[in-house]
């Protein structure tokens, strides 16, 4: 007799309807010992204000611009912006090769600081000033997504993820195109609802809300979820319940209140986990801003943790996941019950 597949023991392929992607996913791999590379933990105390912080209030940043003496959250135009403004048309020679084509592109980079506390994270801020976050990111994507076709808000958090200054911030980065991972869910989102009559979002909200088997938080507003389709171990995806919410601009004053409380709430236990302030990358991606009604979009938030099995352990993309496809150890209902199984009370 052939013995039974399992989910939780046995090697098995998800789909990713969010990227048209397969993810390979190798429970029983938990098992062996890791000798690889582990990461160094700072022990570091940082202070509330460090003079030598480029985002500190009334320090000089690297341009040579002074920051004013904000209280509570502070934008700027990166000094080092990766998008210009002004670039400049191609000319007809750079412009008509059929293979190695080049397309110029214009937009605007700003750096968001969340708090004039140098020595605080986002899930160690009260509730109320992280509703001040999030009103600030909906009035930025309000005016950027006037002149850009997108509008990327995003936060890399600890140096693990490439951070250079670990004054709590975040990033807008606004251009006249639609990036390659933001494509990808256009046309996912767009096929499924021209397939089905049904936007691909809410119904995994629907049917995350009747299994409650990778649901990680959840208020009155909102979901967290470790999704199905999960490539790094303990990544998360930010959802919406009400339905209809395409853009950031379409948040009510009350899902302010009850974002900043999921946040709060979900990123208290990433740091739980393994009792270490807990790296990532997150970000949100709500319809293109030329879409006005985009029925087949719901806005929501991804998390990328890069942490495996322990505070200095990681998850490394490399060989198989570089040259064909993701893969991961930890099944996504496995991630989401040691998630949930954490107290933050």
């Amino acid at each position: 007799m052939s013995p039974t597949f399992r989910v939780e023991d046995h090697p098995h392929r998800r789909y990713n309807p969010l990227r048209g992607e397969w993810v390979l996913v190798s429970p029983h791999r938990n098992k062996r010992p890791w000798q690889g590379a582990k990461e160094s933990l700072s022990t570091q105390k940082r202070p509330a204000h460090d003079p030598h912080c480029y985002l500190c209030p009334d320090n000089v940043r690297a341009g040579g611009q002074q920051n004013p003496p904000y209280k509570d959250t502070f934008v700027f135009t990166n000094d080092f912006s990766a998008l210009l403004s002004d670039t400049p048309t191609a000319s007809s020679e750079t412009s008509v090769d059929s293979l190695f084509r080049i397309a110029p592109v214009r937009g605007e980079c700003r750096v968001i600081c969340f708090s004039p506390r140098h020595d605080l994270t986002l899930p160690e801020m009260e509730v109320e000033a992280i509703e001040k976050v999030v009103a600030l990111w909906q009035d930025q994507y309000n005016e950027l997504s006037a002149r850009y076709a997108w509008v990327q808000i995003f936060e890399n958090k600890g140096e693990v993820m490439g951070c250079s200054n670990p004054h709590l911030h975040g990033q807008i980065w606004a251009s006249d195109f639609l990036p390659n991972e933001v494509q990808a869910e256009e046309t996912q989102q767009r096929l499924f609802f021209q397939k089905h009559g049904k936007n691909l979002l809410e119904e995994v909200v629907r049917r995350e809300m009747e299994a409650q088997e990778r649901i990680v938080e959840e208020n009155d507003d909102w979901l967290v979820i470790v999704p199905f389709w999960a490539v790094w171990p303990f990544e998360t995806l930010l959802l919406p319940k009400r339905p209809g919410i395409r853009h950031l601009h379409h948040l009510r004053l009350e899902e302010h209140r009850t974002l900043a409380q999921i946040l709060k709430r979900s990123l208290t236990r990433y740091d739980r986990l393994f009792e270490v302030s807990f790296p990532y990358s997150m970000g949100w991606h709500g319809a293109p801003s030329s879409e006005k009604e985009a029925e087949h979009w719901t806005l929501h938030a991804h998390f990328y943790p890069p942490l495996l099995r322990s505070a200095t352990v990681k998850k490394f993309m490399v060989g198989y996941e570089m040259l064909a496809e993701s893969q991961r150890d930890l099944t996504a209902e496995q991630a989401a019950a040691r998630l949930r199984s954490l107290s933050i009370d």
